[in-house]
């Protein structure tokens, strides 16, 4: 029989809404899109969208470790952008994070993101 926990950490944001940071479904973590809220302060990068990606990955980061997982496991992420024209920037940061293991993915454009932020990311991990 199936196992589903609820997981959060403080070393992430908050959810913003009715919503957990990630459930874990037997050896399956499907992890909540992250924006990029700073967890201490729970303010918005806002200096651009490199930094953003940067903190977006850090928070996806820090709910992967909380449970013994790394990007390593990730097999798969949803990028949402506000802009395509961000495409180029948030993959050259992207690569930094899954330099070893590169899971399957989509990037789309959206109309808006929550809090008007310029990137969200989800992804979806397994380990054996």
């Amino acid at each position: 029989m199936s196992q589903k926990e609820i997981l959060n950490t403080e070393k992430a944001p908050a959810a913003i809404g009715p919503y957990n940071q990630a459930i874990k479904a037997d050896k399956t973590l499907y992890v909540s899109g992250q924006i990029p809220l700073i967890p201490e302060t729970m303010e918005l990068v806002t200096s651009g969208v490199a930094d953003e990606t940067h903190q977006v990955l850090k928070n996806v980061e820090a709910i992967l470790k909380n449970v013994g997982y790394g990007f390593e496991d990730v097999v798969k992420a949803s990028i949402f952008l506000s802009d395509m024209g961000d495409f180029a920037t948030v993959n050259e940061v992207y690569a930094q994070y899954f330099n070893a293991a590169q899971p399957a993915r989509e990037c789309v454009a959206v109309k808006t993101l929550p809090k008007n932020v310029n990137v969200e990311i989800s992804v979806i991990a397994w380990k054996a």
